[in-house]
């Protein structure tokens, strides 16, 4: 199983990084501003400006995009009932669930308190979920964009065209992906029409509908913008959207793409390969250590059932049994490490620790490749603060790239990589502390309290997978939940690019032999160490009452 598990976490890495190096040159020159044939006359027919901006411009224009989207949004899914392809005759949903559902998928983390094939006319899901899922997923590329040239420019004040950048983002890049991969799908058996539910009665004689739906299409960007939202309540798991154990594996390297490529893409535009490979070789050090617990954790199984004789080979409570335990821990993993709540399995079934390692992954923030854009711009915060450590340690001004990082830059890497945390924990507390809380909680004790910590942290890091014993879709839960999705996107959003508008305009430093290297494996090191640090003195006492807990009382 040891060897199995080894093969096919690196046959994943091996075949990622072929597809991400050609993406991460592309990038590159997107970020470097290159113009693409034919733009001009696409600028001119849009009616958008190529001026850049200032950071504050840039940041009042992706908010500006989401307020319009969230708006929109909330009032397609209100007017579903009179709005057309809804062959089901769905009603609109209530306001507490419309606004969770707009906030959710407007700010990437595509949290779902319904069920997709009994809630959602297609027309909500096509031209409301599907639409979203591309421009948030612009949203987060555009706002690493920023950071990355801010890096990589001196002594200005601007940092691109906002709507520049999410045009070539969604036209160039989203749009050809997901095409591609919706093909795929379709290929390979996923659905895409707009049909409706199929009426068929089983050999057993019982009678029985099928969902149908234009899948496919949402199924393309779910992953490779990774959104996670699914169309079905079984997602990933469902067979109509991943059909087979090939759309499986497509799934998972279709969520790490574009984080993976960003990383080769951020060495290109900061003329050292050395420091994207640097960030991608913590990202993978922290993730192939996640998955090897996790593997380790479900392959050996509940030790109670051990006991009465069970195989801890067919561990397969709440797997993919078409997949089995090591391709459904490496689902949860990477979907957990990306800021993607698609799931193939239901992690609320893992064991104490394999579960743990899910929730943990999602409470450092999503930084282990992470999310499109914010993946990147998260760890690179981790990067700052790593840099300021080793700069107190040595008696010198803390550099990156060339870049001092001084007072300023602090307070704001402080205060977004502060954010997320304070959100799980608050939100956490709140709803142990009250009775609306409490009542969505169908298991006690240790394992309920986990349940409730997973979908804060989910809702918080903008990650969307869920513990399923907790029944979230109450005025309470909804609210709450919308809060922190918002809260936990743009709260760290606006610092970030407040760090890029400060940095943008300060000169590239040589570097002397008094420089920290941030390219070996010394800065590697404490890159890891850093996050891991700020992981566990934030979040091990939670984990201590939830899934540690859980798991010692096996003993």
């Amino acid at each position: 199983m040891a060897a199995q598990g080894f093969l096919l976490i690196a046959s994943f890495f091996v075949v990622l990084f072929i597809l991400a190096r050609p993406l991460g040159k592309m990038l590159a020159g997107m970020i470097a501003n290159e113009p693409l044939r034919g733009e001009t006359v696409l600028w001119r027919t849009l009616g958008i400006s190529t001026d850049e901006m200032s950071w504050q411009r840039y940041a009042l224009a992706i908010l500006l995009l989401n307020l319009c989207g969230l708006v929109a949004l909330f009032a397609l899914l209100m007017l579903q009932g009179v709005l057309p392809f809804n062959p089901q005759g769905f009603p609109g949903l209530s306001w507490h669930l419309a606004l969770n559902t707009a906030v959710s998928f407007v700010t990437n983390t595509n949290w779902q308190s319904y069920a997709g094939e009994t809630t959602l006319s297609y027309f909500s899901q096509m031209a409301g979920l599907t639409v979203q899922n591309f421009l948030s997923a612009a949203s987060g590329i555009a706002v690493l964009f920023a950071l990355a040239r801010a890096f990589a420019r001196q002594r200005v004040t601007t940092l691109g065209n906002a709507w520049v950048d999410l045009v070539r983002i969604t036209l160039w890049v989203l749009l050809p992906l997901s095409l591609l991969v919706a093909l795929f799908f379709i290929q390979q058996g996923t659905l895409q029409n707009l049909l409706p539910y199929q009426h068929i009665t089983t050999l057993e004689g019982v009678s029985q509908q099928l969902p149908m739906g234009p899948v496919a299409s949402q199924e393309a960007i779910k992953m490779i913008g990774t959104n996670g939202g699914g169309f079905f309540n079984a997602n990933s798991s469902h067979p109509f959207e991943n059909p087979t154990a090939l759309t499986n594996l497509v799934q998972m390297l279709a969520i790490f793409l574009i984080p993976t490529a960003l990383c080769f893409a951020f060495g290109e535009v900061v003329n050292d390969k050395r420091q994207g490979r640097a960030i991608l070789w913590a990202m993978s050090i922290i993730f192939v250590i996640c998955v090897a617990v996790v593997m380790w954790a479900e392959t050996k199984g509940n030790l109670h059932l051990l006991a009465l004789g069970a195989d801890s080979n067919l561990n397969l409570e709440g797997k993919e049994s078409r997949f089995g335990i090591l391709a459904s821990s490496l689902y949860a993993v990477v979907t957990t490490a990306a800021s993607c709540g698609a799931v193939n399995a239901m992690h609320d079934s893992f064991t104490a620790l394999g579960g743990m390692v899910p929730m943990w992954l999602m409470q450092i923030g999503e930084v282990v490749f992470g999310g499109v854009g914010s993946g990147l711009y998260g760890m690179l915060l981790f990067v700052l603060l790593a840099v300021f450590i080793a700069g107190l340690m040595i008696g010198r001004t803390p550099e990156y790239l060339g870049k001092k990082i001084e007072v300023p830059e602090m307070k704001m890497t402080a205060l977004a990589i502060l954010v997320t945390p304070t959100l799980v924990l608050l939100g956490t507390a709140l709803a142990m502390m009250t009775d609306a809380g409490r009542s969505g909680m169908l298991n006690p004790g240790t394992h309920g309290f986990s349940e409730v910590l997973y979908a804060v942290s989910s809702a918080a890091n903008n990650n969307g997978s869920a513990f399923a014993g907790l029944s979230a879709n109450t005025p309470f839960w909804n609210c709450l939940l919308a809060f922190c999705m918002l809260l936990g996107r743009f709260a760290v959003i606006v610092p970030v690019l407040a760090i890029a508008g400060s940095l943008v305009n300060k000169k590239i430093q040589p570097a002397t032999p008094g420089t920290l290297a941030t390219h070996d494996a010394l800065f590697i090191g404490l890159l890891i160490g850093t996050v891991l640090l700020v992981g566990a003195l934030t979040f091990i006492p939670a984990l201590a009452i939830g899934p540690v807990a859980e798991h010692l009382s096996l003993f």
